[in-house]
């Protein structure tokens, strides 16, 4: 007999506005990302700057609302000045984060068109491992001041009349990670972060600040590295960051698609601390998170260890994914939408070749992976308020968590449009589950769609020669009043819209 779920929805129950900048994604100049990427000079697709036209497709079909740039371990020893003026003048640089040759032949001018050609907004990141406040705030100068000074004019020299007018900046990455170039302690890093910050508010009151959380939930320093850093950050930023990345190494798909439980316990446990510090500070400002590093990665890391040093964008972490780690990723995007009261920006890391949703092969095509779905459902038709569910689901036990819910949804309600989505995951392995909603605030709303993401093989995967995994719309649902009951198959990613008939 199949199980059965059941949620409630309350169109007045609003956890918040959903902030469209928690779809977002992020470049680094690493592996393919950049060279072979979303820049090409000399492929049959490339535009008249060298952007490879495919790839800004299929950027466009994701609506990536913002991406951060240009990274990342590698900002850490970059110098930004390496990537702007004239090509032929631009240096050859050993890029020591990921042991490679950087010819900065794309920089930050580069990044904003590619940026305007996507309709996305730019995440900038400053070097704050060997740098600190005067690149910081001559870099805020360069890309934002109109004119009239040193480094703005300069841009202005550079071909760039119009200041680029970035609003988001993060200052530094992952300082806490022994593997970044400029490690910090929580207090060196404090201090840092907030003296630059002060300045680039300076030359740019407008710009909002990201402060670096936790390299993941696993450093020994977690949740320490948060409360000591905010007692110096909290005044000057706007947001702290949460980095996390998922991976099923011991090939155990059940306790994998599991693993948004601890991404749960991580969001809460750096909210409670950031709600500490405005408690202690006596502040009226709530610090919002900003999840800007998260995805699966572990398919490659074999291969990567393998690579020569000093090669000009080799195929770094190139992972290629399959069908459970679009359900994860699927319950990543959920577990977001249930914080969006909190979580207001998140990059899926990376965009193109990179663990990215897009693969391309140089000279050659590109094509969507597995993860490409459920992240462009989520951005397609995530926007709106977010509501609260009240969800009864059957329960099981894995190696590392214990009672996990067999399904999992987040609903989203675009009022003035009159419609509701729900993004609903059957995380089990074997069993099918019905699932019912009550929508008794919903009347007159009919069945949209219900687009389904399933593959009985969940280690199938994509390639440019075959699309194993795509979706698919299902009529596995019967809707009486304002009672919907929608059978989930096993493993498997399922948007259910709704829409409101006159």
């Amino acid at each position: 007999m199949i199980k059965q779920a059941n949620v409630m929805l309350d169109k007045r129950a609003v956890i918040a506005d959903i902030d469209e900048r928690i779809y977002g994604s992020f470049i680094e100049h690493m592996g393919r990302a950049v060279y072979g990427g979303i820049y090409e000079p000399d492929h049959p697709e490339a535009d008249e700057q060298g952007f490879r036209k495919d790839v800004l497709e299929l950027v466009k079909d994701l609506q990536v609302p913002i991406i951060r740039y240009p990274g990342g371990n590698m900002v850490s020893a970059y110098n930004w000045e390496d990537g702007v003026g004239p090509k032929e003048d631009r240096p050859r640089r050993l890029e020591l984060a990921w042991q490679v040759i950087e010819t900065n032949q794309f920089g930050t001018n580069e990044f904003a068109d590619f940026a305007k050609k996507t309709n996305s907004d730019v995440m900038m990141a400053i070097n704050l491992g060997t740098r600190g406040i005067d690149a910081a705030r001559n870099l805020v100068e360069y890309c934002n001041h109109p004119s009239g000074s040193y480094w703005s004019d300069m841009r202005r020299s550079h071909g760039y009349e119009a200041p680029h007018k970035f609003k988001t900046w993060c200052l530094g990455n992952e300082m806490d990670g022994d593997w970044q170039i400029g490690q910090k302690t929580a207090v060196e890093y404090g201090r840092l972060a907030a003296e630059s910050g002060k300045a680039m508010r300076q030359v740019d009151p407008d710009i909002e600040l990201v402060t670096c959380g936790s390299s993941g939930s696993g450093m020994p320093t977690f949740p320490e590295w948060e409360a000591v850093t905010l007692e110096h950050t909290y005044d000057v930023a706007d947001y702290i960051s949460l980095h996390q990345y998922f991976g099923n190494r011991d090939n155990d798909s059940q306790n994998y698609l599991a693993s948004t439980m601890e991404l749960e316990h991580f969001i809460n446990t750096v909210r409670s601390v950031c709600d500490y510090l405005k408690a202690k500070k006596r502040s009226k400002k709530t610090m919002m998170l900003s999840f800007d590093e998260w995805n699966v990665w572990y398919h490659s890391n074999e291969a990567d260890e393998k690579l020569e040093r000093w090669q000009q964008a080799p195929p770094q972490l190139e992972d290629r994914y399959n069908m459970e780690d679009a359900l994860l990723v699927g319950g990543i995007l959920i577990t977001f939408l249930k914080h969006a009261d909190r979580i207001k920006m998140a990059c899926l890391a990376q965009l193109v070749n990179v663990i990215a949703p897009i693969v391309t092969e140089n000279g050659g095509g590109s094509w969507k992976q597995t993860i490409y779905y459920p992240y462009m459902h989520a951005s397609v038709f995530g926007r709106g308020k977010s509501l609260h569910t009240v969800s009864a689901s059957p329960k099981f036990d894995t190696k590392d968590f214990t009672d996990v819910p067999h399904t999992d949804s987040a609903v989203v309600y675009r009022e003035e449009e009159e419609e509701v989505t729900i993004f609903a995951l059957n995380r089990h392995t074997e069993e099918d589950i019905r699932v019912h909603y009550a929508l008794h605030d919903f009347e007159g709303y009919e069945v949209e769609e219900h687009i389904t993401l399933h593959h009985e093989d969940l280690k199938a995967g994509n390639s440019l020669a075959q699309e194993n995994v795509k979706p698919a719309l299902s009529k596995a649902y019967t809707w009486e009043g304002q009672e919907l009951q929608v059978e989930l198959k096993h493993a498997s990613w399922n948007v259910i819209r709704l829409k409101r008939r006159t």
